[in-house]
């Protein structure tokens, strides 16, 4: 075992391979604003104006869309940091103020940084209802911003292109994905690996169209005699091209040319690269093609119509979320609600669980012998309720217990037959000896082995269990080994018991 007791206390807050001073052997000399790492960015000039085109490729905007939308439709939420008063009023504040400002709108302008990479948004603040408010949240061209040797967020500006003016939070707001090292702070987006796809694809078309336009018009050809003069040729090259624009080649009569006419049973297949394209541009954005690609009616493609990956959302609602929690909510609590906890935001990206397979999960648990807590139930089903009243016990110690309550429905059952012979003037003995609890406590004596059997094997898988899911797949194996048999034989020779005990009693009147 190594001996620790030496060894200094680390120096605080200390930082040795910093991007400053030269020392990233990465970047060489570095200026006073930091260069993307982008392969594609910086072998094109840096100017994320490529991406743009990228986007306003019909497939990527689709795609992209798809995934904006599927974060956006999510319902957000601000949860109190605390159970105090003042907690919960500072999360409702905070919600009241991102209702006003249309939270969905921002979000989904600064999801754009998952495409290019980061995204830049400016605060501006105003007195509301006597605290310090957001009056607006503008998501600002990232194109305008750098980041300094320290990863200080600048604004570029006409007066200061080299260096930029610091752009101080809490007035601005900002994050980055997809880097895989944190030396670089503009990220690396969607857009870095659409560029290829994109450039393909639009190349691809633009030489499909070539072919079309061969195979549909054939390119005109005139043969002009030696001694033709060059007013003739013109003429002669004017009427090729009459037949089709900018399509047509004249040569000397005598002369032989080939390939003037597309093969008509060539295999020039653009579409395959379209597609291929397409495919490839649909999993980079959304993990898989189904959803704007499948088609509906074959095998795993119709479920997915119009699907994207929950991991894929739950990302994207935490990326935006959690980084306006960290740089912007301390502040705006700080001014407003000083003594309360952080409140948090974010989306609702889980699916709420349908209640009738939840209603048939809680019965079957509760046939079991299991009550749920009235909490629980109108957390899970909302409404009000109220819980009804127990049914009587039978006998002291025994309520609750499933040979107890079978006791005594048996017994309201031998009861109600009593009260109907009595109104037709029989009558029976009262008290202990009543055929009712005499029913109810043979009922009881014979179903008890196997009830209790039941409940030792419940209780030890209770204690057995880890959590709920566990529990639940335990009982639901359990439950083929629970078999009726012994209670239906049971009610059997209950049911002859108490019909020769009432033989009986009326041959005694």
């Amino acid at each position: 075992m190594n001996d620790l007791t030496n060894t200094p206390r680390p120096v605080l807050n200390r930082e040795i391979a910093t991007t400053r001073d030269g020392i990233d052997i990465t970047r060489g000399y570095t200026g006073p604003l930091l260069q993307p790492f982008d392969s594609v960015l910086r072998n094109r000039g840096g100017d994320l104006a490529i991406y743009e085109q990228v986007r306003s490729d019909e497939e990527v905007k689709a795609a992209f869309g798809q995934r904006q939308s599927a974060v956006v439709q999510c319902e957000f939420r601000v949860d109190a940091g605390g159970e105090r008063r003042k907690d919960k009023q500072a999360a409702e504040w905070l919600q009241q103020q991102l209702q006003k400002l249309r939270w969905d709108n921002t979000t989904e302008k600064m999801l754009f940084g998952v495409f290019y990479g980061y995204a830049v948004a400016e605060l501006i603040y105003g007195v509301d209802e006597g605290k310090i408010g957001i009056s607006a949240i503008k998501v600002r061209n990232r194109r305008r911003f750098r980041y300094g040797k320290d990863g200080d967020l600048r604004l570029l500006t006409q007066a200061s292109m080299f260096e930029g003016i610091p752009c101080e939070r809490p007035y601005f707001w900002d994050f980055c994905c997809g880097a895989d090292h944190d030396d670089e702070p503009y990220g690396l987006g969607l857009a870095h690996w659409l560029y290829w796809p994109v450039l393909f694809k639009r190349n691809g078309i633009k030489f499909w169209l070539t072919f079309l336009e061969k195979f549909g018009m054939p390119t005109g050809l005139g043969k002009y005699p030696n001694e033709a003069t060059p007013a003739e040729k013109q003429a002669l090259l004017s009427a090729t091209r009459a037949i089709h624009q900018d399509s047509g080649v004249i040569i000397p009569t005598g002369m032989e040319l080939e390939l003037i006419e597309a093969a008509r049973s060539g295999t020039a297949d653009y579409k395959t690269l379209h597609d291929t394209m397409n495919a490839a541009i649909q999993k980079a954005t959304l993990g898989q093609t189904a959803s704007t690609q499948g088609t509906p009616g074959k095998l795993g493609n119709e479920d997915l119509q119009g699907d994207v990956r929950d991991d894929i959302i739950k990302a994207d609602a935490d990326l935006v979320c959690e980084s306006f929690n960290q740089q912007i909510v301390p502040q705006l609590m700080a001014w407003n609600f000083p003594d309360a906890e952080l409140p948090r935001v974010w989306r609702v990206t889980e699916e709420d669980e349908d209640l009738n397979t939840a209603a048939e999960r809680d019965d079957k648990i509760q046939r079991w012998g299991f009550k749920p807590t009235l909490k629980y139930i109108k957390d899970k089903y909302g409404g009000e309720w109220v819980e009804r009243q127990a049914p009587a016990e039978l006998q002291p110690g025994e309520a609750g217990t499933p040979s107890a309550i079978a006791g005594a429905e048996f017994a309201d059952v031998g009861r109600g037959v009593v009260n109907l012979l009595r109104r037709h003037g029989v009558q029976f003995a009262e008290g202990e000896d009543a055929i009712e609890v005499r029913m109810g406590r043979q009922l009881n004596a014979r179903v008890n082995p196997t009830g209790k059997r039941w409940n030792d094997q419940v209780r030890a898988l209770v204690d057995k269990a880890a959590d709920f899911a566990e529990l639940e797949a335990g009982l639901l194996s359990l439950a083929s080994d629970m078999e009726l048999d012994d209670y239906a034989q049971a009610f059997a020779e209950a049911m002859t018991a108490a019909h020769l005990a009432g033989r009986y009693e009326l041959m005694q009147r």
